[in-house]
This record gives C-alpha cells, structure tokens and sequence, in this order.
C-alpha cells in the first residue's frame, strides 16, 4: 500500500454523504453506590459533552481525512440541532441547505459513562416516517450535490431516511460519479441493490444473507455468494471486528486482512471511520485491497479511543510506520484464503 499517494489524493476529492444525522451526547460521572429506590447505580456526573455521531460522525472522518465533504440528514430547528451544526461547522463539514428542518426533531442518543464504562443510553427520536425524503427534496437538494460529488456515501442507521424509494431515487439521480458506497442497516424489505461498495459488520452480513448466526467460524464463502446474489456490489467488504476484515468481489473471498487494532477502548464509530475511508481510496482510483488496508489502519486508531472518533492523516502515518517496524507482515498483502 501506497500511504503516502492515498493521502495526497485524498485533498482533491469531494465526497456527499446521506444518512441518518444525529448528536451523540455523553454523561460522563461516576458510580459508588446503588440507589435505595431501585437496583441501578447512582451517577455522580462530573461532565457532558457532545459529539456528532451516525451520518454525521461519517462526515467528521471524511472531513478529518481531508476531504471535502458534503452532509445531507435531517437536523432540527432545535436546541439540539442547533448545537449539532455548530459541531459540524467547527469540523468542515458543509450541511446541505434544506436539511434544518423546524417540525423534524433532531435524533439523539444520551450515553452514561461510569469509568469508562457505559451505563446506559437514552434515544430520543421520532418516527421512520418522519424522517422519510420527499421527490422534492431529491430534486431540488440533493441532485445539485450529486452532480458535484467524486462520491456517494449512504450511511444507513435505519432511522427512516434510506428507505427503498429513497434508495432507488438517489441511485437515478443525474451523477458525475459512478461510485455509490453503502454501510447499511439490515430490514425487512429494503433492497441495497446497484451500490459500488457495501461495508456490513459481521451480524449484518449474515443477516443480510440470511443465514443464522452462529457461533463457529465465519462461513464467508456461503455469505459472500448470497450478498453477491441478492445485491451484486461491485465491492464487499465485511468487518469482522477482531478477525479483521474480508474482501470480496464476484461473489467470491478475495482476502481477510488482520485487525490494525493495538487497543481496543470503544468500537463505536469503527464502522464509520471504515466506510468513509474506504470511499475516500477509492474514489480515488486505489483497487479495494489497498483501500481496505487503509480503512484498517484508520479504524485501528479510532477503536483506541474511547467515544466516537476521527484519524487525522499525521496519526494514519504515525501508526502504519510504527505497525512496519512492529510486525513486518503488517505491510505486506495477506494470504489468500
């Protein structure tokens, strides 16, 4: 892998993300003792901060890559959305005009940390339906943003936004790139059909291929066949956590790559940091190998942090230097399978 050339491409691409737009906020305290009224932990909170997270933390990896990166999902005239573009004005990142909307509430997930630790997480949403695109909103927002765009990234939480028509009218909308890339959220009765590129962690790969999930090894050849089937993506690549990840093309097991990971802290946000860049390399005329061994690098730095979080490209250098002079094999190509 060229590192250096992927990086230096990475400046002149600009990127338009779709998705499920959300806040992520953390409580952060600690815990000494259990509440006289119920059996649960009584937090002594000493912080809260706030970070972008679903299609909007894809956004912040792109952006924190170098890309120039366009956001699209829905983001309300309140409180919280307020405080959610300021995050994305702080991080580069242009939202599209028409996606702050005044009876769209904005999505957020509160968590509880207790040292490090996370306690529990409180959702506030509305409904899918709420969330749905109109043609319009196809039409006159998001067809001028594809025509600009290097790339397509869908960035599927399931809140309501990548619905089958939704789905079907980006992939016709007028567009200079012919690359798509997808990180769905597997349901009932959506078709993921005609994407260059699909990113589903391993529960989602056997789901989407409907194949029960067991506990033995992974069966890739039958998964990589069903997806191929069903969807036909031009690239597959499944993140396997731990086992690192598996390409595929045509159907068939290309190669597993070992994780990059040293430590692992909080594997929120690793599917993100994953898609953004692998759309990044790419989009950028790199083949699928050296994009994934990339998003491998990146994702091995942001699952050594605890929350969701972004690799600058200085810590993408630092660590693939450090992970050669570590372990020679880290920057060789991986056995065929």
């Amino acid at each position: 892998m060229d590192l250096d050339a992927i990086l230096a491409a990475i400046p002149s691409k600009r990127i338009l993300v779709i998705g499920d737009v959300m806040l992520d906020k953390y409580v952060w305290g600690d815990a000494s003792r259990l509440s006289p009224e119920a059996p649960v932990p009584v937090v002594r909170v000493d912080r809260e901060t706030a970070v972008a997270g679903g299609a909007a933390n894809v956004a912040f990896n792109l952006s924190a890559l170098g890309a120039r990166t366009e956001l699209f999902g829905w983001v309300g005239e309140d409180p919280d959305g307020r405080r959610l573009r300021e995050l994305l004005d702080g991080g580069r990142v242009g939202l599209l005009p028409g996606a702050v909307s005044p009876t769209i509430p904005t999505i957020v997930k509160t968590r509880v940390v207790c040292r490090r630790q996370q306690v529990c997480r409180l959702d506030r949403e509305a409904e899918p339906s709420v969330y749905a695109l109109t043609p319009a909103d196809l039409r006159e927002t998001l067809a001028p943003a594809a025509e600009r765009a290097d790339a397509i990234l869908l960035s599927d939480y399931g809140k309501g936004l990548l619905s089958n028509e939704t789905l079907r009218g980006i992939l016709a909308l007028p567009r200079r790139p012919a690359i798509v890339t997808l990180d769905p959220k597997p349901r009932a009765g959506v078709d993921y059909a005609g994407v260059t590129l699909m990113t589903p962690n391993r529960s989602e790969a056997l789901r989407l291929a409907g194949i029960d999930d067991a506990s033995g090894p992974f069966p890739a050849e039958a998964v990589c066949a069903a997806l191929h089937e069903r969807f036909a993506p031009r690239h597959l690549v499944i993140t396997l956590g731990p086992e690192g990840m598996l390409l595929s093309e045509g159907g068939r097991p290309l190669e597993r790559i070992p994780t990059f990971a040293r430590e692992v802290f909080d594997v929120s946000g690793a599917g993100d940091t994953v898609i953004a860049a692998l759309t990044l390399a790419i989009a950028a005329g790199f083949p699928l190998p050296d994009a994934a061994r990339f998003a491998n690098v990146a994702a091995g730095i942001v699952v050594g942090k605890l929350g969701t979080a972004t690799a600058s490209p200085e810590e993408i250098r630092r660590a693939w230097q450090q992970g050669l002079r570590d372990t020679a094999p880290l920057g060789q190509s991986p056995r065929r399978p």
